[in-house]
C-alpha cells in the first residue's frame, strides 16, 4: 500500500499528546525535535502529487450539474447558486464559499451593454487565503446569471445578514449556521451523481480547476483569468492552460 499520507500520520499522532497528558506523563510529542523529525520524514518520502479533483468541472460539466437543480425547491435554488457563484467567481475554494457572508456582498453600478439590458454587478469580496493575509483588495466580481441565482437564493431563504449558504432541515427549515466546507464538497458530488456522472471523479476543487480550464478553452488570456481566480502562482494556474491547449496546439500537428 505504500507509506501513509502526511496528513494521515499527523492526524494519528495528534491523539498521543492528549493520551500522554491524561496519564500524567511528559511526552516528547510537542517538542521541536519531534516536529522537525516529522517534517524531515515527510520530505524524505517521495509522493506523486495528485489533483484534488480527478476531473475539472468545465462548462459542459457545469451545465449537467445545473440541470439537476431545475426546480424551485430550496435545495435546488441553494445548490444552483452555490455552483454558479463558485464557478463564476473564478473557482472559489469550498472554504471561501462556506464562509461567505451577506455583509461581504456589495452592489456596483450596472454594466451598460449595447443592445442588451444592463447587468447588475455585486462586488463579491473573497477573504484572502491563509498564505496571503493582509491583502484587503482581494475581490472578485459577479454578473449575469450567477447574480440572478444568488439573489434568488437570498430571497427564497430570506437571508439579509449573516452566512449566505446554509443548511436546510428535513422540513425545509433554513439553518442560521453556515454550511461547512465539507458540505460544499458533498453537494457537488451528489449533483454529479444525479447528473449521471461518476461521483468519485469530482470534488469542489474541480470548480477551481474547471474555471481556468474553461477560460483556456475560450481563449481568455491567463492574466485576465487569474484576476478572477485570484491565483498568485503563474506556474500553478498555467498548468490548467497547458492541459487544455496541448491537444489542440500546433506542436501536436507537425505531421499531418
Amino acid at each position: 500500500m505504500g507509506p501513509h499520507a502526511p496528513d494521515t500520520v499527523r492526524r494519528r499522532l495528534a491523539s498521543w499528546p492528549t493520551l500522554t497528558k491524561w496519564r500524567g506523563l511528559n511526552g516528547a510529542f510537542a517538542s521541536l525535535a519531534f516536529k522537525q523529525a516529522i517534517r524531515l520524514a515527510v520530505r524524505a518520502v517521495p509522493r506523486a502529487r495528485r489533483r484534488k479533483s480527478a476531473k475539472a468541472v468545465t462548462g459542459v460539466v457545469l451545465v449537467k450539474l445545473l440541470a439537476t437543480c431545475a426546480t424551485d425547491s430550496l435545495r435546488d435554488v441553494r445548490d444552483r447558486a452555490i455552483l454558479m457563484v463558485a464557478f463564476a467567481s473564478g473557482g472559489r475554494r469550498r472554504s471561501e464559499i462556506a464562509r461567505l457572508r451577506r455583509e461581504q456582498l456589495t452592489v456596483e453600478p450596472p454594466i451598460e451593454v449595447p443592445d442588451r439590458p444592463s447587468l447588475p454587478l455585486p462586488r463579491h469580496p473573497s477573504r484572502p487565503h491563509q498564505n496571503h493575509i493582509g491583502e484587503q483588495d482581494d475581490v472578485v466580481y459577479l454578473t449575469g446569471r450567477p447574480v440572478e441565482a444568488l439573489n434568488a437564493w437570498l430571497a427564497a431563504a430570506k437571508i439579509d445578514k449573516g452566512s449566505v449558504f446554509r443548511g436546510i432541515g428535513r422540513w425545509g427549515t433554513v439553518s442560521r449556521r453556515a454550511l461547512d466546507p465539507q458540505s460544499i464538497n458533498a453537494i457537488l458530488k451528489q449533483r454529479a451523481e444525479m447528473a449521471g456522472l461518476e461521483r468519485e471523479d469530482f470534488s469542489a476543487h474541480g470548480l477551481r480547476s474547471g474555471y481556468l480550464t474553461e477560460a483556456a478553452n475560450r481563449g481568455i488570456p491567463l492574466p485576465k483569468a487569474m484576476e478572477q481566480s485570484r491565483h498568485r502562482s503563474v506556474q500553478q494556474a498555467s498548468s490548467y492552460y497547458n492541459s487544455a491547449t496541448r491537444r489542440t496546439g500546433r506542436a501536436t500537428r507537425l505531421l499531418q
